[in-house]
């Protein structure tokens, strides 16, 4: 076929307006106008520079591609189509019904050929700047003289609200600390927002602003395809940042009445609106979802030279593992996430001394660290109280990526959508840690690594109002059921030292969705596992911890978690009659077990139970019933030492006690 000129760019920009706007039109719901306005420049982006193929959407060394403005999914799922992905027409026909391939916004795992979940603003932006962190730091360990394994760009795609959102401050700011020039934002500046010219509400000035954060910063007219591709070119040369290319379009481009208004973003253009921008392009009025045969020929031309790109890296991938077979090992190691075949081996011995579970978190993790070398992460400026600083292995920074430490900054939310792109880029397993009180910073993103299924840990400290003198600004109080609010978050929240390595050990295994390990900043009694059951049950989410007659029905189950526990031990074995303790670190996990198992922690004859958690009480009804009653705070914390809030919020043996003994007296 001949090369691509102006022409067949043309063809190819208005056929993906005129798709998209037939999946919106069709659905009667979406948004055409930044579909429409990007089109010019995902022309040029796919059909030259972006290095995929849809016949291997998991190829490890291809471009990733992300459309951090989700509502603009119809120009997407154009593109995948176009260019190979198993996304049919029919499939464009079905956009945003139930059940389909296409649904309103992005989803990973759930669409060929898309990266990443991107529906929150900004996410997006977030997500591919881990994407981008993840192949530098993979080349680092991949590519030497002679061979070059890891070798990708990042592009993505983001609007006026992308950049109106905090998260794109975050992690642009940390992008540019990085230099990490081989991701490439197009920012889409049309100016316009839902409810008109975003002057309504942004006066700053996108140049300066990411001049600022150590970006090179370009501007096109993005609608001049030779102006586009200049612009691009130029990018692909940059050997120290990450770089803008601020494109200026028009939102709805090709609609006669409805193009450069906001009517145009979250509204089908309506039929007859349809029909006359579809005049204007030069298509038939009458017919929808049409691809004139010279864009397939385009895109399979370009298919074919990315069948072949894709097949001299396999090609040369296995000459360099055949070498090497050594290397080929560590390849599949930090693909496939191998573990060691007894992580309890290398745990520490803990000693009878008590320990806080933030450093016994700490003192596991580096423990693991060596025989995962895989496993990458951070705090958000937190290390040194998070206990998350990997002795030895070096940082992630700007002049190497070779370390396994990151410095994230001051930056929960950031911090939590970087670690998104990381994971679902492939070849490393990421944690990040702040104070347990800040994931509310984190949670729309921690949502969307739930949504998404990725194995990411969350290493939340200073679990508690046992954080003291900080005051209830830093006291978590209502997170904890919040969290466990949140379909697929594992949440565990351990007992001590013993119960925190196995945390770890559930969170590296899973694979299937977050996990937030929640730890304690004051010491706790580390307990006898020669006295009391295996730690290893502790993974079950739920276990019986102690009783002092266990063949007969306990009179009452004192169930807690964390820090409790070891108040409701004490309890229980200052008392005569015959208590259950139940440590609970973890409700998924526990409600995941048989239903023999969960009848044999708590079995429901036994209606007499009392919950003990330093947090809010809200979900413990469906454990202790309606019979049952909490130990749990009322209200916010307080500033003062810790032993003193103790006594204060009734976390002391002598209270519990008195409220035990006043709870059966009745």
């Amino acid at each position: 076929m001949n090369k691509v000129d102006m022409d067949d760019m043309v063809l190819v920009a208005n056929t993906l307006r005129c798709l998209s706007a037939d999946e919106v039109q069709t659905a009667k719901s979406g948004h055409p106008g930044v579909a429409m306005g990007l089109a010019d420049v995902a022309a040029v982006l796919w059909l030259k520079y972006l290095k995929v193929w849809g016949g291997d959407e998991k190829w490890a060394d291809r471009d990733r591609f992300v459309m951090s403005g989700g509502h603009g999914s119809a120009l997407l799922y154009a593109l995948l189509h176009l260019a190979g992905y198993p996304l049919s027409i029919e499939d464009l026909r079905q956009f945003r019904q139930l059940g389909s391939k296409t649904p309103g916004h992005p989803e990973y795992g759930e669409v060929p050929g898309v990266e990443t979940t991107t529906g929150p603003l900004g996410q997006g932006i977030a997500s591919a700047v881990g994407m981008a962190i993840a192949e530098k730091m993979l080349a680092a360990r991949f590519n030497a003289e002679g061979r070059t394994l890891v070798d990708h760009r990042t592009w993505v795609t983001c609007g006026d609200g992308d950049l109106e959102e905090g998260i794109s401050h975050e992690a642009c700011s940390l992008a540019g600390a990085l230099g990490l020039n081989k991701l490439v934002m197009f920012y889409d500046s049309n100016r316009i927002s839902i409810e008109g010219p975003i002057s309504l509400a942004v006066a700053d000035n996108p140049v300066r602003r990411f001049l600022s954060y150590g970006w090179q910063v370009l501007e096109c007219d993005g609608h001049d395809f030779v102006a586009i591709e200049k612009a691009i070119r130029k990018a692909m040369r940059s050997e120290s940042k990450p770089v803008l290319i601020i494109c200026h379009t028009v939102i709805g481009k090709g609609s006669p009445n409805k193009a450069d208004t906001a009517a145009s973003h979250g509204a089908p253009l309506g039929e007859e609106e349809l029909r006359l921008t579809k005049q204007a392009l030069g298509f038939n009025p009458d017919e929808s979802f049409v691809v004139p045969e010279r864009v397939r020929e385009c895109f399979a031309d370009r298919i074919a030279k990315m069948k072949r790109l894709r097949n001299k890296w396999v090609r040369m991938a296995k000459t360099v593992f055949a070498a090497d077979p050594a290397l080929k090992s560590t390849w599949d190691a930090y693909y496939q996430e191998a573990m060691p075949a007894d992580l309890s081996a290398l745990l520490p011995d803990w000693g009878g001394k008590p320990v806080s579970t933030r450093v016994a978190s700490g003192k596991v993790l580096n423990a693991l660290a060596p025989a995962v070398p895989w496993l990458v992460g951070g705090s958000a400026d937190l290390a040194p109280s998070n206990m998350t600083y990997l002795n030895g292995l070096g940082d992630v920074a700007k002049e190497s990526f070779s370390g396994r430490n990151f410095h994230f900054g001051v930056r929960e939310l950031g911090m939590a959508g970087v670690m998104n792109g990381i994971a679902v880029h492939g070849g490393l397993r990421v944690f990040g840690g702040t104070f347990f009180v800040f994931c509310d910073y984190c949670r729309p993103v921690i949502r969307v690594a739930a949504l998404m299924g990725l194995p990411v840990i969350y290493v939340l400290t200073h679990d508690s109002f046992y954080v003291g003198e900080d005051g209830p600004t830093h006291e978590p109080v209502e997170q904890l059921p919040a969290l466990r609010a949140m379909p697929n978050v594992c949440v565990f929240r351990p007992a001590d030292a013993t119960e925190t390595a196995v945390a770890w050990e559930v969170a590296l295994r899973r694979k299937e969705g977050p996990t937030a390990l929640l730890l304690s900043r004051q010491n706790l009694p580390v307990l006898d596992r020669t006295v009391f059951p295996a730690a290893s049950e502790a993974a079950k989410g739920a276990y019986v911890l102690w009783q002092r007659d266990p063949a007969a029905e306990p009179e009452a189950i004192l169930i807690a978690s964390g820090s409790e526990v070891s108040l409701a031990l004490e309890v229980a074995q200052a008392d005569a009659r015959n208590l259950r303790v139940v440590s609970m670190p973890s409700w998924d996990r526990f409600e995941a077990q048989p239903e023999a198992y969960r009848e044999a922690v708590l079995p429901k004859a036994v209606k007499r139970r009392i919950a003990v958690e330093a947090a809010s009480s809200f979900g413990w009804e469906r454990y202790v019933g309606d019979r049952g009653i909490t130990l749990t705070m009322k209200g916010w914390g307080a500033s003062g030492p810790a032993a003193k809030l103790a006594e204060h919020f009734g976390f002391t043996a002598a209270h519990l006690t008195a409220l035990l003994n006043e709870y059966l007296s009745k």
